[in-house]
């Protein structure tokens, strides 16, 4: 089987990188495709997977609709030379509408985030993988819902090990408490008129988490002068092991408070929105805590997290541990459920519109 996995952020590398070593296992050959937003092409090399870039994305309005159109043909003329069986991605209209010009299905994750893309996409997209968390796409016909998240991919207990040496790659003692600051540069389609935390609030948050922690900071863009003495210093696919040891992570993206969740690790999210997946992570499971953009949930925000790392830190971990714990009964390992998904498809759809049971074998 040739499969095509577009790639249209760091994380969907990760989301992906465990079926694609699976695949490559079996015998099966992969092209991944994708855009140079941050660190995608230093994962995809480190990884060894067989990449094509397109070059840098754009940030303008008027950018990206002349990106959709230069991406489109490039993606396109990939499939054409690549000749792949199905495609792969995380809400890629580029890979779904090259899908529909070469008459190949298109297979999509989707975290029902990125509501806007969804409309560009889904009607060239033949099926659509969501968590099973309510959302407005659940019980759709070309919907199949799975019980895990993205983020289970690579960080379900049966894949991910936990390795302490990150923290001397850190300069941090084994009983120091830290935490990861995560700033994100809001030039996603979906980020528009959303600003983030204040330049303030930036430094208030860094100077009152410094009185009881390290801080180390992750960002999109580039840091201020004030905050540059805090920007983390680490290879991009060692980030994951930072975070499991890490006493908090605060800021902007759902992706890494998403991933702090599933590690066990109180997280903060800053975000104006009805962002599903991180409010039942929250509700349901009490993993992480959700803020508005506003001024006062700012102040709010900095304040939870200062109440947190007051906490005995063996406390905040037994606590969030068992969170985490609890919420692993009822989900699947991903990979194991994707890669049975795509070697028997379509059957594999027909079988879990009839009986969604069947991927309670892949626990």
């Amino acid at each position: 089987m040739r499969i095509l996995i577009d790639i249209g952020h760091p994380a969907h590398v990760h989301l992906f990188r465990n079926f694609a070593l699976e695949m490559e296992r079996k015998g099966h050959e992969l092209l991944f495709t994708c855009r140079n937003k941050e660190f995608e092409v230093a994962l995809l090399k480190y990884y060894g997977f067989r990449y094509i870039s397109f070059g840098k994305k754009y940030k303008s309005i008027v950018g990206k609709l002349w990106g959709l159109l230069k991406f489109d043909f490039k993606e396109w003329v990939a499939c054409r030379k690549f000749k792949p069986d199905i495609l792969l991605s995380h809400g890629s209209m580029y890979a779904a509408h090259a899908a529909w010009l070469i008459n190949r299905p298109h297979i999509s994750f989707e975290d029902t985030f990125n509501f806007e893309q969804i409309r560009l996409y889904k009607p060239f997209t033949d099926t659509i993988l969501v968590s099973d968390y309510d959302n407005p796409l659940k019980g759709k016909r070309n919907v199949i819902s799975y019980a895990g998240y993205h983020e289970l991919a690579y960080l379900h207990t049966n894949l991910f090990i936990p390795d302490k040496s990150i923290l001397k790659e850190l300069g941090v003692e084994e009983n120091e408490k830290y935490v990861i600051v995560r700033f994100v540069s809001w030039n996603a389609t979906h980020d528009i008129n959303h600003k983030g935390i204040s330049f303030e609030n930036k430094l208030k948050a860094v100077n009152e988490f410094t009185k009881y922690a390290k801080v180390f900071i992750s960002s999109e863009g580039e840091l201020p002068n004030e905050l540059k003495q805090y920007q983390i210093k680490l290879l991009p696919y060692r980030m994951h092991q930072a975070i499991s040891f890490a006493t908090l992570l605060y800021g902007e993206s759902s992706t890494m408070s998403e991933e702090a969740a599933m590690l066990g690790v109180p997280s903060i999210y800053l975000h104006t929105g009805n962002i599903l997946y991180t409010q039942e992570l929250e509700n349901k499971y009490h993993l992480m805590y959700n803020y508005t953009e506003s001024g006062e949930d700012q102040n709010k925000s900095i304040r939870k997290g200062i109440g947190i790392l007051e906490m005995d830190d063996n406390k905040i971990h037994d606590e969030w541990i068992k969170k985490r714990d609890t919420m692993m009964i009822g989900k699947i390992d991903v990979t194991a459920f994707l890669v049975w998904f795509i070697e028997n498809y379509p059957k594999s759809k027909k079988i879990m519109k009839e009986n969604p049971n069947y991927q309670n074998r892949f626990k």
